[in-house]
């Protein structure tokens, strides 16, 4: 590592990754790089898209440690007791919580995704119930980005008898030393737009239920996810204490689905990069990663603000960043 590296790594971000805001690199528990752009610093929070089902994909993990949760075979409509089934519809009563985890549960919408009338919802989660199901195949990847994953949350609701927020608080954000000080919630399309492009905005979005997101809505400091990069590569364990169980952890970077059209490996809300390096990430729109390799003991984080159509961060990761760090 010298400066000229940075430097070279730098002009490569401000030429073709413009809208990066902050960039951690962890190896072996140590900092080893930490810069941000575009007036962003440590205390910037960014939204970060996807990359929060990849905490709740964490959250379902602990809640199965504690036993809120008995098994990912459980069916989804088991949470939901007083859900009212429309006759004839016999799929979503097949449908389990693994499925919703490896994105391999169908839904009644295809090419034309009704986000209007999701953002526009006053509970997001039967909302999102109201398209489980339909003609589909339970078993097939379909990646739902926005329309899915909040029917975790319910679920997470239903099983530990806490907000979202408050169970996240408890058993991630604050022994992790992670920032994330309350509910979000929009009033206007204008308030989400302002949201989107925010660089000081601490929070997760929550509907009118107070039921947060689940595919998307928190924010996080490129320090922040690091941390979660971190708790993952040390098999769940945090300064000393199991914040998740390593039996989770390995359930969770192994590959139980896959995206054929883009030849990605799924694992539980977490994208696997490399299986010979056991490398995995949690990717969210606009170029947000959590990115860990096992084999190198590395961790690379990157907060980006939105933008349409961003440039390949794995690409970013592989070609400039992780080389830099090699022994």
């Amino acid at each position: 590592m010298n400066q000229e590296q940075f430097v070279a790594l730098e002009k490569v971000i401000n030429k073709d990754y413009s809208n990066i805001a902050g960039i951690v690199v962890l190896k072996d528990g140590q900092t080893l790089y930490e810069h941000y752009f575009n007036g962003c610093s440590d205390t910037s929070r960014i939204h970060v898209y996807s990359v929060t089902k990849s905490i709740v994909s964490l959250l379902i993990g602990i809640a199965l440690d504690k036993g809120c949760i008995k098994s990912l075979d459980q069916k989804v409509l088991s949470f939901f007791p007083d859900y009212l089934v429309k006759k004839g519809e016999r799929t979503i009563q097949k449908i389990t919580l693994e499925n919703l985890m490896t994105m391999t549960a169908p839904y009644k919408y295809k090419h034309v995704v009704p986000y209007v009338k999701y953002f526009t919802s006053d509970d997001s989660v039967t909302f999102t119930l109201d398209l489980l199901g339909g003609r589909g195949q339970i078993g097939k990847f379909r990646y739902t980005p926005l329309i899915g994953p909040d029917i975790l949350s319910g679920i997470l609701v239903k099983s530990t008898g806490q907000s979202v927020f408050d169970f996240a608080t408890e058993n991630v954000f604050s022994p992790l030393g992670i920032t994330v000080k309350s509910n979000v919630t929009f009033h206007s399309k204008e308030e989400q737009f302002a949201f989107n492009k925010a660089k000081d905005i601490s929070g997760w979005v929550a509907d009118s239920t107070g039921v947060n997101t689940g595919g998307w809505g928190l924010t996080l400091s490129a320090m922040d996810m690091a941390k979660i990069g971190q708790l993952y590569l040390d098999g769940g364990m945090w300064n000393g204490k199991q914040i998740v169980s390593v039996k989770w952890i390995n359930e969770s970077i192994k590959e139980h689905s896959r995206w054929e059209k883009l030849n990605l490996s799924y694992g539980y809300l977490w994208w696997l990069i490399d299986e010979k390096e056991h490398a995995c990430a949690a990717m969210g729109d606009g170029g947000n990663v959590i990115y860990f390799n096992t084999q190198k003991k590395i961790i690379i984080s990157i907060a980006s603000t939105f933008v349409k159509n961003a440039k390949d961060r794995l690409e970013l990761i592989k070609e400039h960043i992780e080389p830099i760090f090699e022994d």
